[in-house]
């Protein structure tokens, strides 16, 4: 009983470690950088509180993948290999900052953002409330019924999140989670020494992750949000994401591939 009581107790410690640790890792500077460049054109918090989500979602699933084949089969990750990883980073944020920039991720989102054939956009009653929503005047335009409203409560609380929208982050904590996942699972390793309990702290990690990352962008969109009306003003915040992802992406880039030395003959790597 005493066993048991004892298994718990440290079950729930590395549970509760495992997701404070997870918040504290979404605030990493090149994650923050990432999320803010994305995020820099939403007017909903909501809408950028779910990309956070999407993003804590991609760097989960690297984590736990790559992170339990190191613990439990002993996966070891050569040091080009792991540099290349870190490298992807740093391209992935050169691209942010040029989209950003450019225009082309404003132009893509309008492109995949749903939209229902022959409809438009204007605000609406429903009972006692007012949404919008794209719809059509035309007989099954509208996308709901009158009494039937689930898409108002996703309209209050996200806004309208494209397909791009919600790729995007997926994809960027993706690869953040890739660059990211060696040194979580040797820092497991070295503290916790059953496989078991060390892969669930993974997985709690990264729920950990997800929910900071959640606040994190919710916090971020709020200048943006504040500024929409400003149309100057914000887009001088959304340029200045872009140059900032671009900047720290080539600085990223530049570090690894020749001080630690991807692009020479000596790689020196240490996860971290």
């Amino acid at each position: 009983m005493l066993g048991l009581q004892r298994s718990m107790s440290s079950l729930l410690a590395i549970t509760l470690i495992g997701f404070l640790l997870g918040m504290r890792h979404a605030t990493d500077a090149d994650h923050v950088i990432a999320v803010t460049t994305i995020v820099s054109r939403q007017r909903s918090l909501g809408s950028a509180a779910l990309i956070g989500a999407f993003w804590g979602i991609g760097h989960t699933l690297t984590i736990a993948a790559v992170g339990s084949a190191i613990i439990l089969f002993n996966v070891v990750i050569p040091p080009r290999v792991g540099l290349s990883m870190e490298l992807a980073v740093g391209i992935m944020l050169v691209l942010l900052g040029i989209l950003n920039l450019t225009g082309i991720s404003r132009s893509i989102t309008e492109r995949f953002t749903p939209d229902l054939a022959g409809g438009h956009s204007h605000a609406h009653q429903h009972g006692d409330y007012v949404h919008t929503h794209t719809h059509g005047h035309a007989p099954g335009h509208h996308g709901h019924a009158e009494d039937a409203t689930p898409q108002a409560r996703l309209d209050r609380r996200f806004g309208r999140l494209g397909a791009y929208q919600a790729i995007r982050p997926l994809i960027v904590g993706l690869v953040h989670g890739l660059a990211g996942s060696a040194a979580v699972a040797l820092l497991v390793l070295a503290t916790i020494h059953k496989p078991v309990q060390a892969v669930i702290y993974l997985l709690v990690f990264g729920v950990g992750t997800i929910a900071g990352m959640v606040l994190i962008t919710a916090v971020i969109a709020v200048p943006y949000a504040y500024t929409a009306r400003f149309s100057r003003l914000n887009a001088g915040l959304a340029a200045a994401s872009g140059v900032v992802s671009l900047c720290f992406g080539l600085f990223i880039a530049y570090h690894i591939g020749f001080g630690d030395g991807l692009f020479t003959g000596h790689p020196n790597w240490t996860p971290q």
